[in-house]
C-alpha cells in the first residue's frame, strides 16, 4: 500500500476557498515560524556562552535543512499528493517545538533548527503548489499575490510576536514555542480535511531521495526572471535576519528586544503593503523597479549605518521594504502563470532553493565576519554587495520585458545558420 493510501480521505473536505486560505496559512505559519527564535538568540547566547559564529551555525543549520527538504523531497507533493506532505509537514512543525521548549544548551538549538528546517522545506514545496491548485478561478497573477503577502506576514510577524513575548511575558524560552504549537496543530487539523488535489498513482511512495531541482522547458524563461527577482529580495532578508536586530539596538540605542525586532518587521510590513498596492503591476516592471527602489532604499541603511541615524535607516528600512516586496511579487507572478500543473511542486522547489540560498548565503558570510569587524563595518561591507547585485539584477530584468524579448527572438530567427 503506497504512503498516500494510508491516510483516510477527509470526511468532510474543507470548501475550495477554505483549503485555499490554509495552503497561504501554511506558508505564513512556516515562515513565521523561522523568525521566532531570533529574538532569543541574546538570551541564548548569555545562559550557554557561545558567540556569533556559534549563532551563525544555529542558522545555517536552519538553511540547509530546509534546502536538504526541497533537493530531497520538493517534488513529493507532485508524486503523492499535496494532502500527506502538507499533514506531515504540518506535524513535524508541532512536534518541533518541544526541543525548542526543552532546550538547555545550544546543542538543542542545532537539533531544532535542522528539523525545523527540513519542515518547512516540505511545507513551502506542497503549500505553494497547492495554492496553484486551489484558487477558485485559477488565477496565476491572484496566487502569486497571495503567496507573496503569505510569506512577507510570515517572515515579519514572526519575528516581532516573539520579540513582543520575549520583552513583555514571563517565560520567553517557552511561550513563543507553545503559541507556534498550538497554531500547528490547528493548521495540522485543517490540512487533514484537505481534499487532493493531485491524481496519484496507485504505486507512488513517501521516498526521500536527492532529486535535481526540476523546471519543466516552458517555464524556464520566466524562473529566471523569478530567480532574478529573488536573489537581490531576498538577500536583504538574509542579511536583516542575520544582522537587523543587532544593528537596530545601535541606531535606536535601545536594548529592548522588542525594538531590536523592528527593523525586521517595518521591512516585511513595507513589502507587504507594496505587494498589495502594485499587485497588479507586469511581473517584469515588479523586478525591475522592485530591485531599483530596494537598490535606493539598501544605500540609505548603510548610510545610517555608518552615521548612526535613526531616522535615515527607519525610511531605508521602509523603501527597501517596499522594493523587496514588488520585486519578490514580480518574480513570483510570472513563475506562478507558467507552470504546468503536473510539475508544479518541483518547479516551486526549484524556486526556494533559489531563494533560501540567497537568504542563507549573505547571512552566514556576515555571521563569520561580524566578530572582528563589528556589526555596522559587517552591515557597510554586506549592504554595499547586496546594491551591486540588486543593480544586475535590474539590468537582467530590463532584459527581459517584452518589446527586448521579442526583438532578441526576431534577431535570433534571422541570424544565420
Amino acid at each position: 500500500m503506497s504512503f498516500a493510501n494510508r491516510i483516510p480521505p477527509a470526511r468532510r473536505p474543507l470548501p475550495r476557498p477554505a483549503a485555499y486560505l490554509l495552503a497561504a496559512a501554511a506558508i505564513s505559519l512556516a515562515l513565521f515560524a523561522s523568525g521566532t527564535p531570533s529574538p532569543l538568540y541574546d538570551t541564548y547566547a548569555e545562559l550557554w556562552g557561545f558567540d556569533a559564529l556559534v549563532l551563525t551555525l544555529v542558522y545555517a543549520t536552519y538553511a540547509f535543512g530546509v534546502l536538504a527538504a526541497l533537493i530531497l523531497a520538493g517534488r513529493l507533493s507532485d508524486e503523492v499528493g499535496r494532502r500527506p506532505v502538507l499533514i506531515v509537514a504540518m506535524a513535524a512543525l508541532a512536534v518541533v517545538t518541544v526541543p525548542f521548549m526543552l532546550a538547555d544548551s545550544v546543542a538543542w538549538l542545532f537539533v531544532a533548527r535542522g528539523l525545523q528546517g527540513l519542515a518547512t522545506g516540505l511545507a513551502l514545496s506542497a503549500a505553494s503548489a497547492a495554492l496553484l491548485d486551489l484558487h477558485p478561478d485559477h488565477d496565476a497573477v491572484a496566487v502569486g499575490l497571495t503567496n507573496g503577502v503569505a510569506s512577507t506576514i510570515g517572515m515579519g510577524s514572526g519575528v516581532i510576536v516573539a520579540s513582543a513575548f520575549v520583552q513583555f511575558l514571563p517565560a520567553p524560552r517557552v511561550l513563543p514555542y507553545a503559541l507556534l504549537l498550538v497554531l500547528f496543530l490547528v493548521a495540522l487539523g485543517a490540512a487533514w480535511r484537505l481534499r487532493e488535489t493531485v491524481v496519484v498513482s496507485p504505486g507512488a511512495r513517501f521516498r526521500l531521495t536527492p532529486q535535481r531541482p526540476y523546471v519543466p522547458p516552458v517555464a524556464r524563461r520566466p524562473f529566471l526572471l523569478a530567480s532574478l527577482a529573488v536573489l537581490s529580495s531576498w538577500s536583504i532578508g538574509g542579511l536583516f535576519l542575520s544582522l537587523g536586530p543587532e544593528l537596530s539596538a545601535i541606531v535606536y540605542s535601545s536594548h529592548s528586544h522588542f525594538v531590536s525586532g523592528l527593523a525586521i518587521f517595518i521591512l516585511a510590513a513595507a513589502a507587504t503593503t507594496s505587494q498589495l498596492v502594485f499587485g497588479r503591476a507586469a511581473p517584469w516592471a515588479g523586478a525591475v523597479y522592485g530591485s531599483l527602489t530596494l537598490a535606493f532604499g539598501m544605500g540609505m541603511i548603510v548610510a545610517a549605518s555608518a552615521t548612526g541615524s535613526a531616522v535615515l535607516f527607519t525610511i531605508g528600512a521602509v523603501i527597501t521594504g517596499g522594493g523587496f516586496g514588488v520585486a519578490f511579487l514580480g518574480g513570483l507572478r510570472t513563475l506562478s502563470a507558467a507552470i504546468p500543473p503536473e510539475h508544479r511542486a518541483a518547479t516551486m522547489s526549484a524556486f526556494y532553493v533559489v531563494a533560501y540560498g540567497s537568504l542563507s548565503v549573505p547571512a552566514v558570510l556576515a555571521g563569520l565576519v561580524v566578530e572582528p569587524l563589528g556589526v555596522q563595518e559587517t552591515f557597510e561591507i554586506f549592504g554595499s554587495a547586496i546594491i551591486v547585485v540588486a543593480l544586475l539584477v535590474t539590468r537582467e530584468a530590463w532584459r527581459t520585458r517584452p518589446r527586448a524579448a521579442a526583438r532578441r527572438a526576431a534577431e535570433l530567427s534571422t541570424s544565420p545558420g
